[in-house]
């Protein structure tokens, strides 16, 4: 009699054991198809979302970990091969891919006011701006974010949760999607937003040297430092042009700045920051108190902070130290992502804010339309919770090498361009900090021509501000059209 009750155990957790791995597996691979239409330009067509899960598979093909996707397909299309594909990834580097694909370049827009605030009712409307009218588009969730997860509780978690990593198994992944989708012929573009521009940098890169998948271009918004060493002075001085814009934004600049236009504005602190700040904070201790004095008093000119604050600071304002002290006496903090946005302490002593006011702004109103719109309008229905931010462990950060591999993909492929989108309002990941990269990831300057940088008066996510969103979609499209080259001709250098 035991040995019957043991061998029905045995019998029941082997059948339970069975059941969950056809679950997971299923779980792993599936779609859901919905047509939709939209208005872009002033022009309705129909397209096609796909939404639904793909394997990442082991070297023995186990399915360990599925990831999600949306891919929006214009269905009026007759030549697909030459038809560009966009794959879109947002940051974090635990961040779905959310924020890029409602509310700047899918062709649906969530619902907030024209300069990216909360409004009720929350939900989603169709976005005249978005990119589909020109290319197909494909929004990816990597492990642990959106609806992705990791199937094999017995998996190795530092293959999905690090630099490098993160950017070889999501290449293996672009690999199936693209077969499957027969997109090889097609255009290739990668946009990533924050830790998204580290990811798309590295995977430049990856996808030519492991998949032979070769891109027309790459780009970044809000971009990191892209693993590009920029310690000590440079990083102090650096923010000077970002705390100028953003002392601008809120009238605490001297009236001689404060009546001249940002963009007018700007390129004088920068030559500041370049050629006067940068070296006076390499001397250090060897600058004479005169001199300290002196670059003080311009430092305050420029940044809305005083003198006797930064002097007190030896020359050195922490970012998160300027968003709590720029607007102390009038009782406000500044957003880190967008400096726009205000937020209230609970004291106004300290040196950095109780919290970040333009994030929660976001989540307030990012969270319930994302969840609306996969299940009402996608028809994607699931009790897995969609992780705006989710789990994904100690990042490993070592072999940050991202900026000067995405150099070697240009170097590599004469077809392949950037484009850096930047927020001049953004203090997480500032203009001038972008600019810096592509001055440092090809210091010979042989490949500048094959950069360009755009900037908007917003922040982290300046498609937020519906100016920029209409603006920033339509450099995108120029960006396409520019780096799709005629019928013909070749990839390749010629000697003048």
């Amino acid at each position: 009699m035991k040995n019957r009750r043991k061998i029905i155990g045995i019998v029941i957790l082997v059948c339970s054991i069975i059941q969950g791995y056809s679950q997971r597996k299923q779980w792993a691979d599936t779609a859901v198809v919905t047509q939709h239409e939209v208005t872009v330009k002033g022009v309705r067509f129909g397209y096609t979302a796909k939404t639904g899960t793909q394997p990442v598979w082991n070297e023995a093909g186990d399915a360990i970990a599925t990831v999600h996707y949306v891919y929006y397909e214009r269905t009026d299309v007759k030549d697909r091969e030459r038809r560009p594909l966009v794959i879109s990834f947002n940051g974090g580097p635990g961040s779905g891919s959310v924020w890029m694909h409602i509310a700047y370049t899918g062709p649906r827009l969530l619902t907030i006011d024209d300069e990216g605030y909360p409004i009720q009712p929350y939900g989603v409307k169709e976005n005249p701006y978005s990119l589909l009218d020109v290319a197909d588009i494909v929004y990816v969730d990597p492990v642990n974010t959106g609806y992705s997860r990791i199937l094999d509780p017995k998996a190795d978690k530092s293959q999905f949760f690090g630099v490098n990593a993160d950017i070889k198994y999501l290449a293996e992944w672009l690999n199936t999607f693209v077969t499957r989708e027969n997109r090889w012929p097609s255009p290739k573009y990668l946009i990533g937003e924050s830790y998204g521009t580290t990811r798309v940098s590295g995977l430049a890169l990856e996808l030519q040297n492991a998949q032979w998948m070769y891109l027309n271009g790459v780009v970044l918004v809000s971009p990191t430092g892209l693993g590009i060493e920029r310690g000590g002075p440079v990083a102090k001085a650096l923010r000077w042009p970002y705390f100028a814009a953003t002392a601008w934004f809120h009238k605490a600049l001297p009236a001689e700045l404060q009546q001249k236009d940002l963009t007018d504005m700007l390129p004088e602190v920068e030559a500041f920051t370049m050629n006067e700040l940068l070296p006076a904070i390499a001397k250090g201790g060897s600058l004479s108190p005169e001199e300290k004095q002196a670059i003080a008093a311009k430092m305050a000119h420029y940044s809305g902070i005083s003198a006797g604050v930064i002097l007190q600071n030896n020359l050195d304002i922490s970012t998160s130290f300027f968003w709590k002290e720029l607007l102390r006496d009038r009782g406000y903090t500044v957003g880190r992502l967008d400096s726009r946005y205000l937020g209230i302490d609970f004291k106004d002593g300290g040196e950095r804010p109780d919290y970040a006011a333009e994030l929660t702004s976001w989540l307030h109103s990012f969270t319930p339309a994302i969840n609306y719109y996969y299940k009402n309008q996608l028809n994607y229905k699931t009790d897995v919770k969609y992780n705006l931010f989710g789990p994904v462990g100690r990042w490993d950060n070592s072999g940050n090498n991202t900026g000067l591999n995405l150099r070697q993909a240009m170097a590599q492929n004469p077809y392949l361009h950037v484009l850096v989108q930047s927020g001049y309002y953004d203090g997480a990941c500032d203009y001038f900090n972008a600019k810096y990269n592509l001055w440092h990831m090809d210091p010979s300057g042989r490949l500048l021509d094959r950069t360009s940088f755009k900037g908007y008066r917003s922040g982290h996510m300046m498609y937020l501000r519906k100016q920029d969103l209409e603006t920033a979609n339509e450099d995108l499209r120029v960006f396409i059209k520019q780096t799709t080259p005629a019928e013909g001709v070749p990839a390749k250098y010629a000697v003048d």
